[in-house]
């Protein structure tokens, strides 16, 4: 395992996960938008940050961006659908309250994220 490339991957995840949760908290807690769609609106905002990021500096690819674009699509969606799950669990179902919710859920994609991208997205062997 590449010890620079996870503290990068740690520099992009974190203005990833900055522009999500920053986004998110805005307009749940600021403009009272419900919490599943705040954090869905910061959710796609991250995504241009986090696919720069990572394919340019983090991984440091010389794949397509048609190949790692759509791989990486792929992986945001299943990032998506997670953070999406946890968040109306959390915030609809047990009526916790947003911004602890979100940030557990911004815990447990970075994980799969890396695996992923690292394996499969990024991959220019």
């Amino acid at each position: 395992m590449n010890a620079g490339r996870l503290i990068r991957y740690g520099f992009s995840g974190g203005a990833s996960a900055a522009t999500h949760f920053g986004v998110g908290l805005a307009l749940a807690e600021g403009l009272h938008v419900r919490p599943v769609a705040a954090s869905t609106t910061g959710f796609v905002a991250s995504v241009l940050v986090s696919y720069v990021l990572q394919r340019a500096w983090v991984f440091r690819s010389t794949a397509t961006h048609a190949a790692a674009g759509s791989k990486f699509l792929t992986v945001t969606a299943c990032a998506f659908a997670l953070n999406t799950l946890v968040l109306w669990l959390g915030t609809e179902v047990l009526h916790g309250p947003f911004p602890v919710v979100q940030a557990t859920s911004l815990v447990l994609i970075p994980v799969l994220n890396y695996s992923i991208n690292s394996r499969w997205t990024f991959r220019t062997s």
